[in-house]
């Protein structure tokens, strides 16, 4: 092997990515896949590499839960939980990753990852070179030596911290890095489901290091220890030993490889790129300014670059030119609107490209409010006058900040390409080029900038790289036009989603008034209950402290109330949600301080954060309806999101009372779907006792609990019907044993066993999900009722988890699907209607089932007739939709 000076880096995948995996707050992709422990993962590994600099890189995997340390102990690892599958469905994402980034990975049936790694750490000390092994397991603090370093994860993944054999001394009394195997052998590992000796602890365990030094000393002079503690040691001395042996890293692991293959000079950029694309993490992608890679531009691979010099375009500064444009105004066909900042409300215009087949005009945005540009106007306000474009919805609501009008809007290349594919990773023009092999261009990140990184190029970059957007968009408009022919779209494009933009735009455009002072003196009641619930949490702590720091909380309900707890770390006890739900029957101060973290919460976010969106001129918040991000067709809002106002509690559906209408007198109209989704899977499932239900109007979840149970009506409690409740809902969005079981608090079996329960009492459904499935497996893809694909890659992926994943996806899209293009064909009808009947009433927002309107009292019969009813027939299904129908003055009391 070879002997230069290297630096190793060892990384234990499995225990990385676990810890990732309870430290990261849920994260999916928008294919629906969990994300959050790649991500977390990622970070940390970009976070070590930068900080240790290694010359060689290994992540180690443990290849199967049976290793040869079950030949001696069956029990060995036995108490672990089966992982969930939103965690195992991310192993495959994790390797590809890994792949991504030019590392070696290895894993050996029969060993674990740390054998792997304590193998390749001594290796490394035998020739002269340094190690260092990341983990979140304490065992590898065994392999420390003056060669190699251990850090363990701390605070998830977000922190190391590093051990040396000094540092292990300071911290254990005293042991050597050997020790920690004698250390574990008296007292176990309950994790690892390695016995010890009953009643020892750390402590003991320590004290009796001290005095023998190895677990084989202590059992010889069993006899001078005094006490329990000496009987204990005499009962279970086989114990010991064989607990030692468990713990002990197996360092001769029988590996075919070199140094030279586990060298790492740094990564591919495209490769890389593509790989954190495919994941969405823009966020890294902007870290590590990957943006250019694996787009064909700035010397990246993939599709060939367009040349700017063979772009044909004419800068728009002279009178001659603009006499050119008007001329070709009537030939033109295509318009891009640039423009910079997140918010189409508040974004800045920067140019202006109209094109027609030959030629591409750009004008700056400074010129359009000018005299000359009144054609201009004309043209790009003129119904009549078809245009081709990318995000003309955002490009509409850039242009009303300047008072200038868009419509004529036809065809949208970032619209239609969503709709082909709602998963598609890189929906940007460039994305989109490369996909369809076509010529490709800059993306935007690589000309601009991003973030604070902004800055405009010179003029002629700019011109150009305008004019190479409207020749990307007239290269994709063609063959995405005929992809949605092809795919039975076409409908779906033309008479919902591209109608609806433009009804999405009027909304946003139009706002919805907020009225500050009322939600300041919400602010001012929930600042009241916030100072009662901390000075009640305080009572019963019997001291003050930082209710929002977790190490001061986490002593006062586990060190001073003796609330029950897991083990204590470094870092201190773990005071997330989940654990004080649980915590909540042992005390009440749990709920008080959920209660206050809520209330902290309602304010901080919803209360301040809407305060800052009113606008001054005209009193209202202008949110922002993305139709291209959910890949179930669902409408996202943003600048700020107003779906997100919770409405669970009291406190937040309080927060609506700041919605009213525009106009004194007026009243605010909200109807909401009833249950659509469930009346969406009775329809698709045919199952006769979901239909019955709805048919005859009965409570759904009374029903289920009636035949999950087997009772009568009055026999359902509300524990029963919560538990129904749940599992109905659960089955609506493909949730696993573990999901429900976190949702009810109750083991993953008997979640488990109420699904079967649920499956066997209504037949229907059962039956759905089965074909469901095959037939995603023989067209590689589901559609909602209306159309709507979406396509399944790994549904026959050999790879359990991904295909798991895949098959769950292939059960909820057409459900949720459907609903999701119900509402919006409600939303086109229901505008429809409001202009043929000349209506003063206004569509003010869509929140999820629920859509909100200001009516004026004189109209308000005709709203409340015509409004449920145009929801109930916006599709038919074998059940009836139903739309619940409230009046108020102002949001909440329209509830």
């Amino acid at each position: 092997m070879e002997t230069d000076k290297q630096k190793v880096l060892l990384i234990d995948g499995n225990s990385i990515v676990n810890r990732a995996f309870y430290a990261m707050p849920p994260l999916t992709n928008s294919s629906g896949l969990h994300t959050n422990a790649v991500f977390g993962f990622t970070t940390m590994l970009l976070k070590v590499i930068e900080e240790e600099k290694p010359t060689h890189l290994l992540v180690a995997f443990d290849a199967g839960k049976i290793t040869f340390r079950h030949e001696g102990y069956a029990e060995y690892k036995g108490g672990r939980q089966k992982t969930p599958p939103e965690l195992s469905e991310q192993f495959p994402l994790l390797k590809e990753l890994i792949g991504a980034f030019s590392i070696r990975q290895f894993e050996l049936p029969g060993y674990e990852a740390d054998d792997i790694i304590g193998t390749l750490a001594r290796l490394a000390e035998e020739q002269g070179q340094t190690a260092t092994i990341v983990s979140g397991d304490k065992d590898m603090l065994q392999l420390a030596s003056d060669g190699v370093t251990v850090l363990l994860t701390r605070k998830g993944v977000s922190e190391v911290e590093r051990f040396t054999p000094d540092e292990i001394a300071r911290q254990y009394d005293g042991l050597t890095p050997n020790q920690i195997i004698d250390l574990k052998g008296l007292m176990g590992d309950t994790s690892d489901n390695i016995p010890g000796i009953p009643g020892i602890g750390p402590k003991t365990a320590l004290k009796l290091l001290a005095d023998y030094g190895t677990v084989e000393n202590v059992l010889e002079h069993a006899d001078e220890i005094k006490g329990k503690v000496g009987d204990n040691v005499r009962s279970h001395a086989d114990s010991a030993r064989m607990s030692k042996k468990l713990a002990t890293i197996f360092r001769e692991v029988p590996m075919d490889w070199t140094w030279e293959q586990l060298a790492w000079s740094g990564y591919e950029a495209d490769k890389l790129a593509a790989g954190l694309r495919k994941l969405e993490f823009k966020s890294l992608i902007e870290r590590l300014d990957l943006y250019a890679a694996g787009t064909g531009a700035a010397g990246g691979s993939g599709a060939e670059a367009e040349p700017a010099e063979l772009l044909v375009y004419q800068a728009v500064e002279n009178e001659a030119a603009w006499a050119k444009l008007n001329g070709d105004l009537q030939a033109a066909d295509l318009v891009i609107v640039e423009s910079h900042g997140d918010n189409p409300h508040q974004s800045e215009g920067i140019a202006l490209a109209v094109a027609t087949p030959e030629r591409s005009y750009i004008v700056s945005y400074e010129q359009l409010t000018g005299p000359e540009a009144a054609k201009l106007r004309e043209w790009l306000a003129d119904e009549g006058a078809a245009k081709t474009g990318y995000d003309l919805h955002r490009a509409e609501l850039v242009l009303a900040r300047s008072g200038i009008v868009l419509r004529g809007q036809q065809f949208d290349v970032q619209l239609a390409a969503y709709l082909l594919d709602p998963t598609e990773a890189d929906p940007s023009l460039a994305g989109l080029l490369q996909r369809h092999g076509l010529r490709t261009i800059p993306p935007d990140e690589a000309v601009y900038g991003k973030g604070a990184k902004f800055r405009l190029p010179g003029p002629d970059a700019l011109r150009a790289h305008l004019a190479a957007k409207a020749g990307a968009v007239r290269r994709l408009a063609k063959p995405l036009a005929e992809e949605l022919d092809e795919s039975g779209m076409r409908t779906l494009y033309y008479e919902l989603e591209q109608p609806l933009a433009v009804i999405l735009a009027g909304m946003e455009k139009l706002g919805i008034t907020t009225k500050a002072e009322a939600l300041e003196e919400l602010g001012k009641e929930f600042q009241v209950g916030i100072e009662s619930m901390m000075a009640s949490v305080h009572r019963h702590a019997g001291m003050e402290f930082n209710i929002g720091s977790t190490k001061q909380l986490g002593e006062v309900l586990f060190d001073k109330l003796g609330l029950p707890s897991g083990r204590k770390t470094k870092t201190g006890y773990s005071t997330d949600a989940e654990v004080l739900e649980r915590l909540a029957p042992y005390h009440e101060i749990v709920q008080l301080i959920l209660n206050y973290r809520t209330l902290t919460k309602l304010q901080s976010t919803y209360i301040e954060g809407l305060l800052k969106e009113i606008r001054p001129e005209d009193g209202k918040i202008h949110t922002f309806f993305r139709q291209t991000i959910a890949a179930t067709g669902r409408l996202s809002s943003q600048f700020p999101n107003l779906q997100n106002i919770p409405i669970r509690l009291e406190e937040g559906r309080q927060i609506r009372k700041a919605f009213v209408p525009s106009e004194a007198g007026w009243l605010i109209l909200a109807a909401d779907y009833s249950q659509i989704e469930l009346r969406v899977l009775a329809h698709i499932s045919g199952d006769e006792g979901l239909k019955e239900a709805f048919r005859n109007e009965m409570d759904i979840h009374t029903k289920t609990a009636m035949d999950v149970f087997g009772v009568t009506p009055e026999q359902v409690d509300s524990n029963m019907r919560r538990q129904a409740k749940a599992v109905n809902f659960g089955i609506v969005y493909g949730i696993s044993d573990y999901g429900l079981s976190q949702n009810l608090n109750i083991t993953r079996k008997e979640a488990g066993d109420f699904i079967e329960q649920y499956l066997s009492a209504f037949p229907g459904v059962r039956r759905y999900m089965d074909d469901i499935k095959e037939q995603a497996r023989r067209d590689g893809y589901v559609t909602t009722l209306l159309g709507r694909r979406r396509y399944l890659p790994d549904i026959k992926a050999s790879n359990f988890n991904l295909r798991s994943f895949a098959e769950r996806t292939a059960m909820n899209t057409p459900i949720q699907g459907t609903a999701a293009d119900i509402i919006k064909f409600a939303m086109v009808r229901m505008d429809e209607a409001l202009k043929s009947r000349k209506l003063r009433s206004r569509m003010l927002l869509q929140v999820h089932d629920e859509l909100v309107f200001e009516v004026p009292p004189e109209e308000l019969e005709t709203m409340k007739a015509i409004v449920p009813a145009i929801m109930a027939e916006a599709f038919p299904l074998d059940v009836p939709l139903k739309a619940d129908v409230n009046v108020g003055t102002n949001w909440y009391e329209a509830k």
